[in-house]
């Protein structure tokens, strides 16, 4: 057996190769595993790769995946945007900062019904970029609200990302669906705020609204807003009341968006072959990243590897908050370089001994790990946000990143208040289970 320093070393040197050569991230989770079983451990690396993957295949947790990507991405072919726009625009139009205010609530609402990023960013982009510009308002804060409230998806359940964090510390997505709520209002919260003090410092950058409705006008545009609400209710609603597994609400979402679609009359077979191929390509992606990871995590348990670095760690003395500082760093480094689901299901197997012996709670430990992946979705030059808006704009990826970077800031602020007031996480869990 080697010394588990040198083989650390030597895997992350391999890892490090394979990813800068443009291996997929699952082929590269692979490929070091093995490695790492065949020279540095004695274990059969064929046998266990085999039944590894197969195991990480089948969870019953991962059936939910699909189908929330699938829902969002029927809602991603529909008037969802639109209707949404129209639907908001009197109601916050007044507010300092104006129109702004709906790319924000828009994507918070879209997160609510998508479950991703990317998605939520380009249904409210599509339909919000051109008719902000139109009306004169600033670029910089209409990138940066969306690139910004985008990542809002990745919180805001239905989180695919939440559903793979369940599933790699084997915590329950029901409860980390509940805890992300609050956290992910507190995050639209900071954002409008942001909004509404640059508007009032600066009143040039968001004009007046002109708009004059009347009640029974607005009473009409807010009726725009009532099919997105019951699929919201229906999806979130009936996990929360306890009348439907993530999965079986999941399933719900997929039927309620179609009838969406249908009632757009946006759904064709066009459409609907086009929403189902994006779903089996991103799914199947997600599946390949997460059973490359397991085997990954068995074989490095196998090297001895995991202890070492966590007795390495647990050397510097590091208390609770000086441990999470260290993390929000290598996250925020990673993210440089990976997508969230890669950066999350690579560092589990060392981060998620290291967090549970330090006493923090692994509940909480999720949706702290999601807000920093949100930052990584806004960092180059592997952010996903930053590529969806400089193809909507097409603006060059360095005036997207500064219109971004106030948004990563506020959101690096929501982790110091997290973490100064954990109950904003765990106390909803807490309520919700005493009832």
């Amino acid at each position: 057996m080697s010394d588990p320093g040198t083989v650390a070393v030597v895997l992350f040197a391999v890892m490090g190769l394979l990813l800068a050569s443009g291996v997929w991230v699952a082929v590269a989770l692979t490929a070091v595993g093995f490695v790492a079983m065949y020279f540095f451990s004695a274990a059969p690396a064929g046998s266990l790769l085999a039944s590894t993957v197969w195991d990480a295949s089948w969870n019953w947790a991962l059936t939910a995946l699909p189908l929330f990507i699938w829902m969002g991405e029927i809602l991603f072919r529909t008037r969802l945007s639109e209707d949404m726009f129209r639907g908001l625009s009197p109601i916050v139009g007044r507010l300092p900062g104006g129109l702004l205010h709906v790319n924000i609530l828009g994507c918070g609402v879209m997160a609510a019904v998508a479950g991703s990023s990317a998605v939520t960013c380009a249904t409210i982009g599509r339909m919000s970029v051109p008719e902000l510009t139109k009306r004169g308002y600033d670029e910089r804060l209409i990138i940066g609200t969306l690139t910004g409230s985008g990542t809002l998806g990745l919180l805001i359940p239905p989180s695919i990302m939440l559903i793979v964090y369940g599933v790699v510390a084997q915590v329950s997505i029901s409860r980390l669906f509940i805890a992300g709520v609050v956290p992910g209002a507190m995050l639209i919260a900071l954002f409008m705020g942001y909004v509404a003090i640059r508007a009032k410092l600066d009143p040039s950058l968001a004009p007046p609204f002109e708009e004059r409705l009347s009640w029974r006008e607005k009473l009409a545009r807010s009726r725009l807003l009532i099919p997105v609400a019951l699929l919201i209710f229906l999806v979130i609603g009936s996990i929360y009341g306890g009348y439907a597994t993530p999965t079986e609400a999941a399933t719900m979402g997929v039927l309620g968006a179609l009838g969406l679609a249908a009632a757009s009359r946006t759904l064709s077979l066009t459409s609907f072959m086009d929403a189902l191929m994006a779903a089996v390509r991103t799914s199947t992606m997600i599946a390949l990243i997460l059973a490359g990871a397991a085997f990954l995590s068995i074989a490095m348990g196998f090297t001895g590897v995991p202890r070492v670095i966590a007795a390495e760690v647990k050397a510097w003395n590091l208390s609770a908050w000086e441990l999470l500082a260290v993390l929000t760093l290598l996250y925020i480094v990673l993210g440089c370089f990976l997508d969230g689901v890669s950066m999350m299901v690579l560092t589990a197997s060392v981060v998620l001994p290291m967090v549970k012996d330090a006493g923090i709670d692994l509940l909480w430990f999720g949706i702290f790990t999601v807000i920093v992946v949100e930052m990584a979705q806004i960092t180059p030059p592997v952010g996903f946000n930053l590529f969806v808006l400089q193809g909507l704009t097409g603006r060059d990826i360095l005036k997207v990143t500064r219109a971004s970077m106030p948004f990563f800031a506020l959101m690096l602020l929501g982790i110091v208040i997290i973490t100064v007031f954990p109950g904003i996480v765990t106390a909803p869990v807490s309520w919700m289970i005493s009832r």
